[in-house]
């Protein structure tokens, strides 16, 4: 008998089942169904499992084994790329252009026919914005956004879910400075959910699934003020990057 996917029930507060429940072929699909209300999508972060699926597609719920992760002091930025930095203008901030960055990752890429987030999705994420458990990195070229990341943070744990670049180079010092920021707060890790060259180019690598959700049931019940991170954020000159990590 194939294995299946668990049917979520329409309460949103209704447990999922355990992520190393998830099925191996296609790799990490658990659930399928249910809604993208806050209350859901904060219970699937805690537990490891996060929402992906194409337009047209039913809500499908995925824990990948193994789970491509960050170190919050191992993200990797080329020397060249450092060099180019210290030369940068560019400035950092958070959670001062939440739906723009969303809305610039929800674009096409070249070798893309269409996107994963969709307009539903897009209007989640806000919300869980509003709310104060998602957060948006951007980097800013004097009024010009030209790149930045979103996720979603819960205790001292954060679940990216998307990065983009409107000129080479800005979704990487995203990733850098948030790396940088929540490395400073005590943040050990950044989920980056499923793996690719890119990710792994950036000193991203793989952790097995009993690992992740080992370390992230601690991390997600540790107190961590919920709200707007601009403040707590402040404002980083991605010159700073430039500076290769202490040991």
């Amino acid at each position: 008998m194939s294995q299946r996917p668990f049917a979520l029930p329409s309460d949103p507060h209704a447990p999922f089942p355990p992520a190393d429940s998830a099925m191996r072929d296609p790799n990490g699909l658990l659930a399928i169904g249910g809604d993208l209300s806050p209350p859901r999508l904060v219970n699937a972060y805690r537990h490891g499992i996060f929402p992906w699926f194409s337009r047209g597609q039913p809500l499908l719920w995925w824990s990948p084994d193994p789970r491509m992760v960050f170190r919050t002091d191992r993200v990797r930025l080329s020397s060249r790329f450092r060099r180019e930095l210290k030369q940068s203008h560019w400035l950092v901030r958070a959670d001062t252009a939440f739906d723009d960055v969303i809305t610039a990752c929800a674009r096409s890429r070249p070798g893309q026919s269409g996107t994963w987030i969709t307009s539903g999705m897009r209007q989640a994420y806000i919300d869980l914005h509003r709310q104060g458990h998602a957060h948006s990195v951007e980097v800013f070229d004097g009024d010009a956004l030209v790149g930045g990341i979103y996720g979603v943070a819960i205790g001292c744990m954060f679940f990216g879910e998307s990065m983009f670049s409107g000129h080479s180079g800005g979704s990487k010092v995203a990733l850098a400075a948030l790396a940088a920021r929540l490395r400073g707060w005590g943040w050990p890790l950044i989920d980056a959910q499923v793996e690719n060259p890119h990710l792994h180019s950036l000193g991203g690598w793989l952790m097995p699934r009993a690992t992740f959700l080992e370390q992230i049931a601690g991390l997600v019940d540790q107190p961590s003020a919920k709200g707007v991170w601009t403040q707590r954020f402040g404002v980083l000159h991605a010159a700073f990057l430039s500076q290769p990590l202490a040991p």
